[in-house]
């Protein structure tokens, strides 16, 4: 793509848009940046893009900063049916998203992982194995660092290992991943895709330019993901936790194991006692990493010595502290229902429930079955907690506490819970009415339990 002395139109000035923006100057476009928040909640952000030498517009999309460009760059946070990016498609201008535009320069090869959860983790996790494997490796997109941001520092020999979300996905024209991985597909942000079947051809997507070269690895026990097999020009290798496949990745006699062909011989990988994560859906996103490291070519043992030394990512299912017998995890990055439930199946029971933030759209009351076996107390926090309220109350053994704020949740378990219980923070909503983001809330959670222990030096 020619980007020198083209206008290009960046909308959304997120971390992946300023990148972005930046990145296009270097390339010698005209940039400017587009962004509905007003100057003042934007100062971080404004100075870099200023001395860069782009143009700024906030408070609001101008119609006629739209009309006058040869490419628009969206950011992930910006939906397609906002009204001034229809104008544009109407005109006819080129619509792509960061992750697109990076792609089209980025060297080397690409592992791309999707799915409503385990992104991140899998993503971490194959990271970790090709870094221990001595593969030339970057982690980035939906995680960390844009993509935009990994072209520098990538060459011939670079394995880029990318998370890549439905809203990226959205945009992409050419993204073509040798590895592509989907690792579940559960109702998630239908207020932006507006329905299940949208939110799941958008996943999807991540095979469209796959050829039969590359590789697509696949839950075998989730339907709408193996739905994904009949879109794809890929050769296909499935994960399983409770079968064995026909070629990938699955659990047998407390073992992991990995054939590389239909019909041929399992492969022993490492027993699944080696995996330090905990609960049953982090056994399958080693899985699907096994899958995706053997299609690579590493070997066996790295594979093996990548899984066993790795560790629960930042806001999955961490451990923060034990206070007075009372064991506080923190699973902020359940900002989904499907991954709430996956957080209440790895605990047994007496487990006391933060939930709320932000609704996408959720249906609640498939938490129910859960809430009644493994939970013993339920708080509600944030926009969200009278809609979960209004759908949970009735159905529940137990009452629910209305405790607002993340504060106040975590001040009452401290109360109200005795030795042997667990706190979880697993809000099935996303941050954005009372945090800047899934970590930021995280944070405040493990800071609010460090000041129990802090209360509470000898327990």
């Amino acid at each position: 793509m020619e980007l020198k002395n083209k206008r290009v139109l960046v909308v959304g000035l997120g971390k992946s848009g300023v990148s972005a923006a930046l990145f296009l100057r270097k390339q010698g476009a005209r940039v400017t940046v587009s962004d509905a928040r007003p100057s003042e909640a934007l100062a971080k952000e404004i100075p870099a893009l200023l001395d860069a030498g782009v143009m700024v517009e906030t408070g609001g999309h101008g119609v006629l900063t739209f009309r006058r460009q040869d490419l628009v760059v969206l950011s992930p946070g910006v939906p397609l049916h906002t009204p001034e990016v229809q104008q544009v498609q109407r005109f006819g201008v080129p619509i792509i998203g960061e992750l697109e535009l990076a792609s089209q320069v980025l060297k080397g090869e690409v592992v791309a992982i999707t799915g409503s959860n385990g992104k991140t983790t899998t993503t971490s996790l194959l990271g970790h194995i090709f870094q221990r494997a001595g593969r030339q490796t970057l982690v980035g997109g939906n995680i960390g660092l844009p993509v935009v941001d990994l072209v520098s520092g990538s060459t011939a020999d670079t394995w880029s290992i990318l998370e890549v979300s439905s809203f990226q996905l959205e945009t992409i024209q050419t993204f073509r991943p040798h590895i592509a991985l989907v690792l579940n597909i559960t109702p998630d942000h239908l207020d932006r895709h507006g329905d299940f079947e949208h939110y799941a051809a958008a996943k999807a997507r991540i095979t469209e330019n796959q050829a039969a070269a590359d590789f697509l690895v696949l839950n075998a026990e989730d339907k709408p993901t193996q739905m994904v097999a009949a879109k794809t020009a890929a050769q296909i290798f499935w994960f399983s936790n409770v079968r064995r496949v026909k070629q990938g990745a699955f659990t047998h006699a407390d073992g992991v194991y990995f054939i590389a062909t239909e019909g041929g011989t399992p492969e022993p990988i490492m027993p699944v006692a080696g995996i330090q994560l905990r609960g049953a859906h982090n056994i399958e996103n080693v899985l699907a990493a096994v899958a995706a490291a053997r299609l690579a070519g590493i070997p066996a043992d790295g594979i093996r010595d990548g899984v066993q030394t790795f560790h629960a990512v930042d806001h999955r299912l961490q451990f923060v502290a034990k206070v007075r017998g009372v064991d506080y995890f923190n699973d902020s990055k359940a900002t989904n229902v499907d991954a709430t439930m996956k957080a209440l199946e790895a605990f047994p029971g007496d487990v006391r429930l933060i939930l709320g933030g932000k609704d996408k759209g959720s249906d609640y009351t498939t938490l129910l079955p859960l809430l009644r076996t493994r939970a013993k107390a339920l708080y509600t926090i944030g926009s969200a907690a009278q809609k979960i309220e209004d759908q949970l109350v009735e159905s529940l053994p137990y009452p629910i506490t209305h405790a607002e704020t993340l504060a106040n949740a975590v001040a009452l378990c401290a109360l109200e819970a005795v030795p042997g219980d667990t706190v979880l923070l697993a809000p099935a909503c996303a941050s954005f009415d009372q945090f800047s983001s899934y970590e930021h809330r995280g944070q405040a959670f493990a800071a609010l339990v460090q000041e129990l222990t802090l209360l509470n030096p000898n327990q």
